[in-house]
Formats: structure tokens, C-alpha cells, sequence
């Protein structure tokens, strides 16, 4: 089991204990606990970033999201929560970890962010992501169960490079990125490619396992960055609760939709 420590800061994280599983949904593993703690590390000032919109995309045993939703707790209230996985099976295991530790998402059954993309345009102001990054043949990508987890084609970069002009799209013009990348998927040159659309990165949390180095990267708009003349940098306001309370309201629908049921709140 993943040692966390000291009582209180496994009282902001998810308890293993408590996550839920199922053959075909990727566990908490190493890059899990690298990427939540990246966001403990980066607590001080998620808080002072008092989020209205978080979003998981590829929520996989709800870790990771359920984790984010402790550790800003009550602390920054008004917060919503949605998570995204291709897999069913991981959108009814993440129910099932929310509900054990007492906190609440949207869940829905999507690629990324799939059918989303115009109602939550330039909403999100903290997104995680922890992809599907191994190196894998192509033909591996997108398959069906567990795999969908890990296998990232070339380089391991192909769902990588399709999440991040969607993570443009959505994110608010304060909104964080941040993503767990492999060093065969060349962080530096997505750091790079990044800059060039207009944003600053730094690694949080870098982490060697004898299997793995990993690199927990957080992404923000930098204004100072004049991005690419090709490249649009979508500036949009925080939405007002009567905004977000209609988008929840669409969401809760199409989760409804998706899934075939929903948490109550």
C-alpha cells in the first residue's frame, strides 16, 4: 500500500482502502500517487486559485478526482466536479470511490471531453489528466477495456496530442492544465509545442520507478507568451452560477444519458 504519511494529509487525499475496482479499470499505480501528489504540492495555491469548475479526463478508479474534491474540501466551497473515461466500467467504479469518500462529480461516459467541447468552452479552471502514455503499437490505441488506460501509440503521444487542443478549448483564462507524462513522451518539446499556443509549464513533481520516469506537469495561460499567429488563445471569464448552474444542469442530463443512472447529490 502507498504510504501517505502523516494522518492529516492522507485526510485530503483518497484512501486506497476505500477505491473502488473492476478487472478492466486501471488501478491507483505509481503515476496516480505521482500526479495527486503534484496537486498536494500545489495546494496552497489551488486553494488561493479558489477553482469554480474542475475537471478529471480519464477519471479511470477515481483517484485522482476524488482526491482534488478533498483536498480543496470545504476549504473553497461552491467547487463542481465532472470526470470523463471512454471506459464504463471506470465511470461506475469512479461513482462508486466518490460515494465512499463522501464526494460528488458529474461522471460521464465520453472520449476526453466528446459532445462537451461547446458547453464547457472556457469553463475549466483546474483539469487533471493522467493519459494514456506508454509507447504502443497504433493499432493498441482506443481499444476497448483496461487498455485504453495505458496504450499510446508512438512515442506514447498520440491521446496526448489529442487532449491538449481540446484542453485550449476548454480551459478558463485562469485555467490549470496539469498532466502526467512519460520521458519517451518528451516532455520538453510538449512543454515547447505548448509555449508556442501561449502557455507557461513547470514540472511539479518529477519521479523515477524502476520501471518509469515520470513528470507531473503543470500547464497555465501566460499572456506575457505572444502564441503562434496560427494559434487562437480563447480568453473567457469565470461562468457566473447562473451559467454554471445550467451547464450542471446539461451535463447531469447527458451523464444521465450516458451512464444510465447518476449520484445523487
Amino acid at each position: 500500500m502507498h504510504n501517505r504519511g502523516s494522518n492529516k494529509i492522507s485526510s485530503r487525499i483518497a484512501q486506497i482502502r476505500l477505491v473502488s475496482s473492476h478487472p478492466e479499470v486501471y488501478e491507483p499505480c505509481d503515476d496516480s500517487f505521482a500526479l495527486v501528489d503534484a496537486l498536494l504540492a500545489d495546494r496552497s495555491n489551488l486553494l488561493e486559485h479558489r477553482p469554480t469548475l474542475c475537471m478529471e479526463v480519464g477519471c479511470g478508479s477515481g483517484y485522482v478526482i476524488a482526491s482534488l474534491a478533498l483536498m480543496l474540501g470545504e476549504e473553497v466551497p461552491g467547487v463542481q466536479y465532472i470526470a470523463t473515461d471512454t471506459n464504463p466500467n471506470a465511470v461506475e467504479v469512479t461513482r462508486e470511490t466518490l460515494k465512499a469518500h463522501g464526494v460528488h462529480a458529474e461522471l460521464i461516459n465520453t472520449d476526453i471531453a466528446s459532445g462537451l467541447e461547446k458547453r464547457l468552452a472556457g469553463l475549466i479552471d483546474v483539469m487533471v489528466v493522467n493519459p494514456p502514455y506508454v509507447p504502443t503499437p497504433e493499432d493498441e490505441v482506443g481499444r476497448v477495456g483496461i487498455a485504453s488506460a495505458w496504450a499510446g501509440g508512438e512515442n506514447g503521444r498520440r491521446v496526448i496530442d489529442k487532449i491538449f487542443p481540446i484542453a485550449d478549448k476548454l480551459l478558463s483564462d485562469r485555467g490549470w492544465l496539469y498532466m502526467v507524462t512519460l520521458t519517451t513522451n518528451n516532455p520538453s518539446q510538449i512543454c515547447l509545442q505548448m509555449r508556442e499556443k501561449g502557455y507557461a509549464s513547470r514540472i511539479i513533481v518529477q519521479r523515477s520507478t524502476e520501471e518509469e520516469s515520470l513528470h507531473i506537469i503543470k500547464f497555465w495561460r501566460d499572456f506575457g507568451i505572444k502564441p503562434d499567429a496560427k494559434e487562437n488563445v480563447t480568453v473567457n471569464k469565470t461562468a457566473p452560477a447562473r451559467v454554471l448552474d445550467t451547464l450542471l444542469s446539461q451535463v447531469h442530463r447527458l451523464s444521465l444519458k450516458k451512464s444510465g443512472n447518476s449520484n445523487s447529490s
